[in-house]
């Protein structure tokens, strides 16, 4: 009950980022800032949402972060974020060829970050983790069907298969885990430096 709490917390936690980014860039379409808040958001509010939507808001992050880089190639943030968007494009990709290019992009994302932070340790930590990925996606694509399911958090149709909820469960935060919650952390504190504060989570009754 807890987790699940948790979750539809950083769900309108992130939607109300999404809109405030929205909001700033009809304003200031040039904020590259604002513009890797709005990747950022996506990027966290794609675990929600079932497979083939999950892949669209991906796409769209991708195309934020992109902007914000073409208004400021050196921003660090927006590079690693955009690396743990094709990451994720990656491992949604079933095929290993496809799947090896956005890892490919990726980890020149990862580098990019590094050498524009040669301080930072996430970043050191993500750009090494990703010579990784691909064998991580050929061990994790084996399951396929299992694959399908973790991905959607929206009920399954599938009832070919008898594995417990948990453990699909789990297997999403495998491939998504070390992206997505560091994106996360990322995104909280920077909205948190911000003038969005986080909404407190209601009292417990």
């Amino acid at each position: 009950m807890v987790d699940m709490q948790s979750d539809f917390d950083r769900l309108l936690f992130f939607e109300h980022a999404r809109k405030n980014a929205e909001t700033t860039y009809a304003k200031d379409p040039l904020d590259a800032e604002n513009l890797t808040k709005w990747g950022g958001a996506l990027l966290e509010l794609s675990q929600f949402q079932p497979l083939n939507e999950s892949k669209k808001m991906i796409s769209d992050a991708i195309s934020k972060l992109e902007e914000a880089l073409e208004v400021n190639p050196q921003k660090h943030d927006a590079n690693w974020c955009l690396g743990n968007a094709y990451t994720s494009q990656g491992f949604l990709n079933p095929d290993e060829d496809e799947a090896k290019i956005y890892f490919d992009k990726a980890a020149q994302c990862f580098q990019n970050a590094v050498e524009a932070d040669p301080a930072n340790e996430l970043y050191q930590k993500s750009f090494e983790v990703s010579s990784k990925t691909p064998e991580l996606h050929a061990q994790i694509h084996k399951q396929g069907h299992v694959v399908q399911q973790a991905m959607g958090p929206g009920p399954s149709t599938s009832t070919s298969t008898k594995a417990p909820k948990k453990k699909t469960s789990d297997l999403k935060y495998d491939i998504m885990g070390w992206v997505i919650l560091a994106v996360g952390l990322v995104a909280w504190v920077g909205f948190a430096k911000s003038n969005v504060p986080p909404q407190a989570p209601p009292p417990p009754r």
